[in-house]
């Protein structure tokens, strides 16, 4: 996520091991350079390493503060004084985009609670990114979660007994800190997404930027597992925000401009297929072109996954679930979609979870019969109970926000005129409620009675600098609307942070 191995050879670091692998040599010609997370466990293998070192020089980072009990009994371990240095460099979690980060955590919570050990583990990766930001902030957390007043006490804890690491340059508005719980838009991981990003996560799952191709049909030896980092990749970068049919034509021009300059292997280009036929043909475009060869591939598999799970019509439903209120209409589409074989079990068991999230107390509700629906077309019992689980989970009762309130007049006006430039179409109408409470906190507008202040002081001004971290994680189309809020508000820098980044799976 950080470093390409490339990019670390060309720093003369040429051998890569772990420190709890077992049967190392001993190299005692080469310097070792220890990076690690300051875990008991950790500590451990260190202590253990340096009283058999089996390097010559130990230069030994920290990704997050070591206690001083920690350091002392490394001291102490190092009796033949290999030690060179000792540091902390804030690193304790993952940088996904520019402006998004993530901790790679799954199952933060036991019901509405923290689970301990993850709490901690929390604890630590945000106030990790404090301190590479050199932020101390203002928190302000969701009223209506209690993970979130507790995630907020446990920061503040640390702020508070490492003041010393904390005190940076005072800014004429301080940072603000806002803790949010998913709980509260449960909608939002589960809509098929359009953007190049959020698709590829959704349909194909990205791990550390890495993306398992091993399943596409007749997929070659080199594509089995393919990288996509923005720092690495400019197609990707320029690409990563855009919708899916700006990216094949994208695509497209590239190949274009790559025949033009090569006029003897002229070929239509008028479909996906066709551009795979293409990288495949010509050698040499594929060696010039590796990473354009990756993204046709990646493209050809989202392409195909569209087509076989119909999701061009099944996101059309589940758009109107999430955006629309005529319940009729919704049933209706839902039902149909139910009959239809082309849809995938999680599909279907999509559609009826977010049938219960926006109808769950409407006086027409027909969940036990679209239940019964998923059971007679054979979907598992796992998926069914999902339902029910996602309406515990992100109910009515649970949020502290509306996500379905019926909009006020000019807002359906100013949806209207957009619809009629263009902006938007059937698929991506959808706003994740994270973008409604970042515009309403930008412009001094959140209230303190939904989202108050931990202790005493309260901002006078508008926030300019905003880490935002969602319990139980973000998504991509998230990061999309803190992209473009960044974009259209100069004065503005939002980050955001999850305990993961979810897809519909996840």
């Amino acid at each position: 996520m950080v470093y390409t191995q490339s990019e670390i050879l060309q720093k003369e670091v040429y051998l890569f091991e772990r420190l709890d692998s077992a049967n190392r040599e001993v190299m005692k010609h080469l310097k070792a350079i220890c990076f690690l997370r300051p875990t008991k466990e950790n500590v451990e293998f260190l202590i253990q390493e340096l009283r058999r070192p089996k390097y010559s020089i130990y230069f030994i980072y920290f990704s997050n503060v070591i206690s001083k009990s920690d350091v002392k009994a490394l001291a102490e371990a190092d009796e033949q004084e290999v030690v060179a240095e000792v540091q902390e460099f804030y690193g304790d979690y993952i940088a996904v985009n520019p402006h998004v980060f993530s901790l790679n955590l799954l199952g933060c919570c036991q019901g509405r609670s923290w689970d301990p050990a993850q709490l901690s583990r929390t604890t630590q990766g945000l106030t990790a990114l404090l301190l590479s930001l050199k932020k101390c902030p203002m928190i302000r957390y969701q009223l209506s979660s209690e993970p979130a007043k507790r995630l907020a006490e446990c920061v503040k804890q640390v702020i508070t007994k490492e003041y010393e690491l904390f005190d940076f340059r005072r800014t004429e508005v301080p940072p603000l800190l806002l803790i949010l719980d998913r709980s509260d838009d449960a909608i939002t991981p589960l809509l098929n997404q359009w953007t190049y990003q959020a698709m590829v996560h959704e349909l194909l799952g990205i791990n550390n930027n890495r993306i398992d191709l091993s399943r596409v049909p007749g997929i070659s030896k080199d594509l089995r597992e393919v990288v996509l980092s923005a720092e690495n990749d400019e197609f990707y970068a320029n690409n990563m925000y855009l919708n899916f049919a700006e990216i094949g034509s994208n695509i497209k021009n590239l190949m274009e401009d790559f025949q033009r300059r090569k006029p003897k292997e002229q070929q239509k280009l008028e479909s996906i297929a066709d551009m795979k036929a293409f990288v495949e043909n010509y050698p040499q475009f594929k060696k010039m072109s590796g990473t354009v060869s990756k993204h046709v591939t990646v493209v050809g598999e989202l392409s195909r996954l569209v087509a076989e799970r119909n999701l061009l019509e099944v996101s059309e439903v589940e758009q109107e679930l999430a955006c629309q209120n005529d319940h009729s209409s919704a049933l209706q589409n839902v039902r149909r979609l139910l009959q239809n074989p082309k849809v995938t079990e999680l599909d279907a068991a999509r559609l009826v979870m977010l049938y219960a999230l926006h109808y769950e107390r409407h006086s027409s509700n027909s969940l036990p019969g679209l239940l019964t629906e998923l059971r007679n077309r054979g979907v598992s019992e796992r998926h069914r109970k999902l339902v029910a689980a996602v309406v515990e989970y992100g109910g009515k009762r649970v949020r502290g926000s509306d996500l379905f309130s019926p909009k006020d007049a000019v807002a359906i006006t100013k949806q209207f005129l957009k619809g009629l430039k263009g902006v938007e179409n059937v698929y991506t109408q959808h706003q994740p409620l994270l973008q409604e409470t970042l515009d309403q906190l930008i412009k001094g507008r959140l209230r303190d009675s939904q989202y108050p202040y931990l202790g005493p002081n309260t901002l006078r001004d508008r926030p300019q600098d905003v880490i935002v971290f969602i319990i139980g994680g973000a998504t991509y189309e998230e990061a999309l609307a803190v992209y473009n809020l960044n974009r259209t508000n100069p004065g503005v820098r939002i980050v955001l942070g999850g305990t993961t980044i979810h897809n519909t799976k996840r």
